[in-house]
């Protein structure tokens, strides 16, 4: 497990992969926005700086807590879809006030190392002959074995989704809508529920599922005491 000196949070900055050649960015931009509303909405308790859009294709914001960070990331990939989006996770200390409603405002190692990370994958898309990830994380401390070992297994699910079909991604889609019940995707698709479960099969959902829900596990297991935002300040909140 991680091992810190102080009470760590969890960064998170996302990057829209070739945003540069999207004939629609304005449109990519509104939808992303509205996804960040729901997250915001969705995760409230989780969240301790707002998810916001900091530049024209980047956002970012920050969790007290690794619980559902998992189910974050998931979310916005299914809802941004086929947008790819590069996102780095960075866990350690935030080293000024911290505003809910304003992200930008706060600074530290946790903010540092997922940039850190997102600027890693970028260069490994530029590199030929090496592994490929969407996601990576960076934790502050001496935590390298287990970055390494997480980040492996980020890769390897990175990979298993890279392989799947427009339809798989539609069908796999519907079934995480539909509260992974293969009979509600099935009707939703208005197909047959042996449909969704081939797709699946042939998808390697499952395995993508375990590691990711492998990840989450482990991640659950950080936590800050709540703090609540005053201002540009902040104030420890008693239980």
């Amino acid at each position: 497990m991680y091992t810190f000196s102080f009470n760590p949070y969890l960064a998170v900055i996302g990057d829209i992969k070739k945003s540069r050649k999207l004939h629609d960015r304005k449109e990519i931009q509104n939808k992303m926005q509205e996804v960040l509303t729901l997250v915001n909405k969705k995760y409230s308790q989780d969240i301790e700086s707002d998810f916001m859009i900091t530049l024209g294709d980047e956002f970012q914001g920050l969790l007290n807590n690794g619980n559902n960070i998992i189910n974050i990331i998931l979310e916005i990939e299914q809802k941004m879809g086929p947008v790819n989006i590069r996102f780095g996770i960075g866990i350690g200390e935030i080293t000024t006030g911290i505003n809910r409603k304003m992200p930008l405002g706060a600074d530290g190692p946790a903010y540092h190392n997922a940039r850190k990370v997102v600027e890693f994958i970028k260069n490994l898309e530029n590199k030929q002959g090496t592994y490929e990830t969407s996601i990576m994380i960076s934790a502050q401390e001496d935590n390298d074995s287990l970055d390494s070992l997480l980040n492996v297994i980020f890769s390897l699910c990175s990979t298993i989704k890279k392989s799947w079909t427009a339809r798989q991604r539609e069908i796999i889609s519907a079934y995480m809508e539909c509260d992974y019940n293969q009979h509600k995707a099935a009707a939703k698709l208005g197909i047959k529920q042996s449909g969704v479960s081939r797709a699946l099969l042939n998808a390697d959902y499952y395995t993508y599922k375990n590691g990711m829900d492998k990840l989450s596990s482990i991640l659950s297991k950080l936590n800050h005491p709540r703090l609540k935002a005053e201002g540009f300040g902040w104030r420890l909140e008693a239980d």
